[in-house]
């Protein structure tokens, strides 16, 4: 999707584990290693945004993991799961992301590309061991050792 704003937008990052793996993806215009995510819609909520951003660019149903808060869902309001990180990041020299990070479970490991837009379709599910050998930025490495930490050997 096309920037909502010129100078900042939100966004979902999502790290999806499965058994001891979790799944990043090389992204289609930074050619660097991600997560699953991208901008949150006018017409969605953070929640609807990572799922709809993981079923189009990876093809998989996950469960997002997180509170809801105690709160009990009535007619104008619903709790939402809350993500595990918030961050903000410099896209390009004119552009920022301000980045709602999750964690997800995954039912299997069968990846399906989707979404047209999206043009990259290498992934790879990495173990603890394989994110030390790969070339990742600092925050995607942190994060996916924490989903790891929190998630591995939990099946949905």
């Amino acid at each position: 999707m096309p920037h909502i704003h010129e100078k900042i937008d939100f966004t979902v990052e999502v790290f999806i584990v499965y058994k001891d793996k979790v799944l990043l993806r090389k992204h289609d215009k930074l050619k660097i290693w991600l997560s699953v995510g991208g901008h949150i819609e006018l017409d969605e909520d953070p929640n609807e945004a990572a799922l709809r951003e993981v079923k189009e660019e990876v093809g998989l149903d996950v469960e997002l993991v997180g509170n809801k808060g105690e709160y009990k869902n009535d007619e104008s309001y619903r709790e939402l799961i809350a993500p595990r990180y918030l961050g903000r990041n410099q896209y390009n020299e004119h552009h920022e992301h301000i980045a709602m990070v999750y964690f997800a479970k995954a039912k299997d490991t069968n990846i399906s590309v989707s979404y047209k837009g999206d043009r990259s379709d290498e992934c790879v599910w990495a173990t603890l061991e394989d994110l030390e050998k790969m070339d990742l930025v600092n925050n995607v490495k942190f994060y996916a050792k924490e989903a790891l930490k929190e998630l591995a050997n939990e099946l949905v």
